[in-house]
Order: structure tokens, then sequence, then C-alpha cells
């Protein structure tokens, strides 16, 4: 049985969530708090599976909560469910919060979205990964960039001449922000010349994800990689594919959360790629090699070389990150969604699709087997014949792309 954890400063919103949840007692183990002090003290008690808090409330916010449970507790699934949803809000509550609901909930909404959650870490939790990334001796850490750019952004004073200010004190991310920002995957029509204007066209949300990527792998280029796996030819992939799930999402009329766990779910998809690459070398350049030789895709090679694919030893190091459920679960199983088990569109889907796409439009595979599309995925959502509009929005990026 979980143990879950509601905190919310309104009575009466605690009474109403104990009408709304009384059904599900024969599978959680429920507890309610009226202060965020109050609920580190219980969790003081005794352990917790899932802590569910309101962002704004007197005393200790949401975000202030959720970030002394996510160092004092961190096997503990961190939920925010509030009736707030301004940018500011949302900001404020990445890091520390794994799921970010808006109130009102429909309590089925909040039993899925409790059991995507466990389904995930189950998903991350094999032995065979764990061993697997506990024996790499370069795992990149949280990029010191990426974590200075969040603490301005949770800042009341912050503006976006101050993030500018910290993406442009690192000149080899300034130069690489702004040679992106002005390919045609962005669609910006002039000439972008500094952060700030980078931020004023793409947003904060696409900007902080490109930074995290960026620092990430910043030593990636000069790291010794196996033959036949380029990293600028991975960074091409990863952008077109962030560029193309936005563009999906878009036309899904889905919103900026969404928007923005989808692009960082999506550039970073292939991360786990980098990090198999770079500590084993030599294995990773037989795989390779194997795609080359034999009609297999790299997933069942991977697989069958480590036990796991990039898919998973990605999403595990985002996890270890602490980055939200949606993007490391877009990470996880952008190869295999019909193995998640939420059952609408969501970053997941456009990921799963845009990487598809990616490898359709610019057939350059080389002799590999590509990527495979999960239609009866698409099917068992009711979307497969959205398929032929994602396509077009892609192919017209795809289109600018190939005329710079």
């Amino acid at each position: 049985m979980k143990r879950i954890l509601f905190v919310d400063d309104e009575p009466n919103i605690l009474q109403g969530l104990q009408r709304m949840l009384r059904h599900m007692h024969k599978e959680w183990e429920m507890t309610f708090a009226a202060s965020g002090q109050e609920a580190l003290d219980l969790m003081a008690t005794k352990p917790f599976d899932v802590i569910v808090s309101d962002m704004r409330m007197p005393g200790m916010d949401g975000a202030t909560l959720l970030t002394e449970v996510m160092n004092r507790h961190p096997q503990t699934v961190r939920f925010v469910l509030s009736g707030q949803s301004d940018e500011e809000t949302i900001f404020r509550s990445i890091g520390p919060t794994q799921q970010f609901m808006a109130k009102p909930c429909d309590p089925e909404v909040l039993k899925a979205t409790v059991d995507r959650a466990f389904a995930l870490r189950d998903q991350l939790n094999s032995e065979d990964i764990k061993r697997l990334v506990s024996q790499m001796p370069v795992l990149p850490p949280l990029p010191e960039s990426y974590k200075r750019l969040m603490d301005e952004l949770r800042s009341p004073d912050c503006s976006i001449g101050a993030v500018g200010r910290i993406i442009g004190s690192d000149v080899g991310m300034t130069a690489k922000i702004l040679q992106w920002v002005n390919s045609a995957f962005f669609g910006v029509r002039q000439h972008v010349s500094n952060p700030t204007q980078a931020i004023s066209f793409l947003g904060l949300d696409t900007i902080r994800a490109l930074v995290l990527m960026l620092g990430a792998f910043s030593h990636v280029a000069e790291a010794k990689l196996p033959a036949g796996f380029s990293f600028d030819g991975f960074c091409q992939h990863s952008i077109a594919v962030g560029a193309y799930a936005q563009a999906i999402c878009k036309s899904e009329g889905l919103g900026d959360k969404d928007l923005s766990d989808t692009f960082t779910g999506a550039i970073l998809h292939d991360s786990g790629m980098l990090i198999l690459a770079i500590n084993r070398l030599t294995q990773y350049r037989e795989v390779l090699s194997r795609t080359l030789r034999d009609p297999v895709a790299l997933t069942d090679a991977e697989l069958e070389a480590f036990g796991c694919t990039h898919a998973e030893v990605g999403a595990y190091l985002l996890g270890l990150w602490g980055l939200p459920d949606p993007v490391v679960e877009a990470v996880a199983f952008h190869h295999r969604p019909s193995e998640c088990p939420a059952q609408h569109f969501s970053p997941l889907t456009a990921v799963h699709v845009a990487d598809y796409l990616e490898h359709e439009t610019r057939d350059e595979s080389k002799g590999r087997k590509r990527p495979q599309l999960d239609f009866d995925y698409l099917k068992r959502l009711g979307l497969e014949n959205r398929l032929s509009t994602w396509r077009e929005v892609c192919l017209r990026i795809s289109e600018d792309r190939e005329t710079e």
C-alpha cells in the first residue's frame, strides 16, 4: 500500500480531498497536513512514498517544502497540486517538483498520475541499469550553468536581462546557443546576436533546455567517441527532434508547461547514447558496427550488449538530476511508448513521433535500421489520423532547414 501525504493550508481543500479520495483507502494510506512544517514533522516519524503539496501557503510555501523533502527524503515522489499555473509558480516548482497538476483535479487523474510515476520508477530500477550506471566513471553532473540559471529563474527579481547575463558569461555556450537560434529549426526570421535577444524570441523554457544540454555534454566534443558516432550529428538530430516535437505539440494546442517538458525531453532523448559511447567505448563501437552488418535495431543491439538501452540509461541520469517526470518518461519510453501507462497525448507522444519523422525526413541512416513508429500506440490513443498533419508541420521545418 502506498503512503501519500497531502499538504494544504486550507482546511476545506483537505476535507474535500479526503471525501474525494475515500474510495482509494484500500490502495493508499493517506495522511493530511495543514502546513509545510507539519508535513516535515510527519515525514520525520515515518516514510511516505508520495507528497502532494499546494504551492502558495503561508510560512513555508510549496516550493520550499518540496526542496526540503528532496534533500531530506529523496526517495519520496514530489507533486504540486495547485490552483496557481502562472509562469512564476511553475518556474519556482521546477527542480523540487516531479509532477505539476492543476486544481481542481479529478481523482482518477490523480490516481493515474501517481500510478504513472511509480511505473516509471519501476522501469528505471532494474538491476541491469543500476549496475551499468554504477560502473561508469564519467557520469555528467547537473551542469553548474543550469543550476545558476534555475536559481535566477526562481528569484522574485528574475528578469530576461539577468538570465541573458548568466548565459553570456559562458562564451562557448553563448556561441552555440546563437548558432542554433539562428538556424531554421526555430523559425526566427531575423539575425539574433545576443543571449537576451535569444530569450525574447524563443522563451525561457527553450533556452533553459538548451543550457541543460550544452552544460551537461560540453566536454563530449573533445572526448574520444566510437568511429561512426558524430557529436555534431548527434546535436543536430537532438535539436531537430526538439523543434519537431514542439511543432507537434503546438498543433495539438498544448500549454506552455507541456511545451517546455516536450522540448527538454526531445533534445535529451538520446543522451544515454553519449553516456554509453563515452563509458563503454569498445562495446559501443561493436554495437554500432553490428547495426551496419545486420538488420537489427540499435536498441536491440544495445539490449544484448548492456542489458538495457540508451533510453533507460538517459532517463536514469535525468531522474538523478531531478528533472520532471514527463521529461524522464519521454526519454525512457521514446522507442516503445506502448509500455508507458499513459493513454493520452503527452510529451512522450510528441518525442516518439518527432524522432521517427526526423529520421524519415533526413534519411541518413547510413545503412542502419531506422527507429520504427509505434502505430498501434497511436491507434490506442485515437491519434492515427493526426500523423499526416504532424508530418506536414515537420516537413515545413525540414524544408526551411534545407534552404538555409
